[in-house]
């Protein structure tokens, strides 16, 4: 079951998304049916779920008018993205809603996607076998929202929530230990201040975290990630045997 929170924002995205369609849409012939692309133009109808996750990940240039298309599939699109029927995000690749302005839409309709993005976020991170991993569901989110502060800001000190941030950890660390950008499909322009925003949340926050939950090695990473480059690479962990098993 969707906490409040998430129930309250599929309802809004339910009310304020009702009805759209994109009426001269064409669609890309080469990659769907006239069929397919006709349930575009048309309201209050659900599409099967197969070609709902086609039409939210395919690049704009496929469509007329992708801001429309994607207004008319975003109340089935945010349902199948919180009970998980949105099969396989973490191949899927970009999010539709990640390729449009949608912060320039109409005030109500910009609210209700950035309210269910962090109702979505946060019913997440309080339980404990979400459909979806937890990073690829972040990194869905960011993409989105074009910032993760929201999200770490909501990613407070909470029993599942830090084994979520295990998993997290683990995966990011990698590649931020090296300033490396730890993500798939999430594009920035400024991808040098993303890692240093990751790094410092994560030095700050998640180190005493991570040991609480056991993971001793992953909460010194944590720390190391928010010295300087050379600090980072100098420390006495690294000729530790447990940093080289």
């Amino acid at each position: 079951m969707p906490t409040p929170a998430l129930a309250a924002a599929l309802a809004d995205i339910d009310t304020v998304f009702n009805g759209f369609a994109s009426p001269a849409e064409t669609g890309c012939e080469r990659c769907f049916a006239p069929e397919e692309t006709a349930l575009l133009r048309t309201p209050y109808t659900r599409l099967p779920t197969g070609l709902l996750r086609r039409f939210v990940y395919k690049v704009p240039d496929h469509f007329e008018d992708h801001a429309a298309v994607m207004r008319r599939l975003l109340p089935q699109c945010a349902h199948a993205l919180a009970d998980g029927s949105m099969d396989g995000i973490r191949f899927n690749g970009r999010h539709g809603l990640s390729r449009v302005d949608w912060r320039a839409w109409p005030t109500e309709q910009a609210s209700a996607v950035e309210a269910f993005v962090l109702a979505w976020w946060c019913d997440v991170l309080t339980t404990p076998d979400p459909p979806f991993p937890v990073e690829d569901v972040f990194e869905t989110c960011a993409s989105i929202l074009r910032t993760m502060t929201p999200l770490l800001d909501r990613w407070e000190p909470h029993p599942v929530a830090d084994t979520h941030l295990v998993g997290c950890a683990g995966s990011w660390l990698y590649d931020l230990i090296d300033d490396s950008w730890p993500f798939t499909w999430w594009i920035r322009d400024d991808e040098a201040v993303g890692v240093a925003e990751l790094r410092s949340w994560l030095a700050r926050h998640a180190s005493d975290r991570l040991r609480a939950q056991g993971e001793a090695d992953l909460a010194i990473r944590a720390r190391l990630v928010g010295l300087p480059y050379e600090d980072r690479w100098n420390d006495p962990y690294w000729t530790r045997p447990s940093a080289t098993n």
